[in-house]
This record gives C-alpha cells, structure tokens and sequence, in this order.
C-alpha cells in the first residue's frame, strides 16, 4: 500500500468522523476542495467538485446548522440524520480512498466510515436528547454549537493534515466511548 492510499483512506476516516457531527459540512468541504483542486476524488466522484453540488450542498450546509440552532427541531433533525451519517460516511469513504480493490474499499468504506460517522452520530443524538430532557432544550444550542466547530475543525484537519485528522478520530472515539461507559446502566449481580 502506497502513502497516498494511505492518506486517502486518513481522509475518509475524517471526514466520516465530521459526518457523524454534521452530515452535509465535510461534503460541502470535500466539494471545495474537489472544485478548487485541493484534492483529487474518485473518477466516479468528480461530479461533487461541481458548481451545481457545489451549491446544493452549500445551501444543504446551511439549513442543517441552522435548523440544529432551534430547540426540538434539532431532536427532529437527529433521527433522520441518524441512518444518513451510515450512508454519507461510506460515501465519503469510497470517494476518497485510492488505488485499492474495489471489495477492500467497499468493506473499508462501510465500516471505518459509516462505522465512525453512526457511532459518533449516534452519541450526538443521545447528548442532545438528555439535553432536552435535563434543560427543556436551552442547552442544545449550546451542543449544537461544540458539534459544529467540532465537524469544522475536523473536516478542516483531514483536507489539509489527513494525518493529524486521523488521531483526533481516535481521540473523539476514545471520549465518546469513555462517556458512554460511565453514563450507561451497570448490570446488578
């Protein structure tokens, strides 16, 4: 496996991971970086450097950042975003990874990016849940806001230092399953 393989697939775990914050975010800035040339997609991908993705997914940007902002409508947004942070962290997997088998990028693509984008997803959802319940929802804003800087600033890390992107991955898996441990019931015995 060559270094540029390598940064790819760093790319795509990234970028997933920001999915699981904010779907649209990492694609409208993968969208960017495709139309500016910062980074080269997939031969079936380029179509996301397009002015018309381009737009459309700048538009879709800032109606789900906006609509996270407003109390209710957030818990509203997070179940339908649930099931597409699996698709659009594997989407964005496969179209970042380079010159791998096809079977290898699928299977990669499924589980290190839909994987990484539900359970950070996932996690989201239940913090704004037992936001709304402890605080009536004036805390969301407050959530929505650490989850949208959070997807900013990692998005930003896996265009321009894959690598680096790589480890804030592991450090925001590491805290979300280390919150989950200590919120979840313990078994009697």
């Amino acid at each position: 496996m060559n270094s540029e393989t390598i940064i790819s697939i760093f790319l795509g775990i990234g970028l997933a991971a920001s999915v699981g914050f904010r779907i649209f975010l990492p694609l409208f800035a993968l969208s960017l970086a495709s139309y500016f040339g910062v980074w080269e997609l997939n031969d079936n991908w380029q179509w996301i450097g397009s002015i018309a993705a381009l737009i459309t997914l700048g538009v879709a940007t800032l109606a789900e950042i906006f609509g996270y902002f407003i109390p209710w409508v957030d818990n509203l947004l997070d179940s339908i975003a649930i099931p597409l942070a699996a698709i659009a962290g594997t989407a964005v997997m496969v179209s970042t990874v380079a010159n791998l088998d096809p079977v290898v990028t699928w299977s990669l693509a499924i589980i290190a990016g839909g994987g990484t984008a539900t359970a950070i997803k996932g996690a989201g959802a239940s913090t704004r849940l037992a936001s709304t319940a402890t605080t009536g929802g004036i805390a969301n804003p407050l959530v929505s806001t650490v989850e949208t800087g959070t997807a900013a600033v990692v998005t930003a890390a896996s265009i321009f230092a894959p690598i680096l992107a790589a480890f804030l991955v592991v450090a925001i898996l590491v805290f979300v399953f280390t919150i989950y441990r200590k919120l979840r019931p313990r078994k009697k015995s």
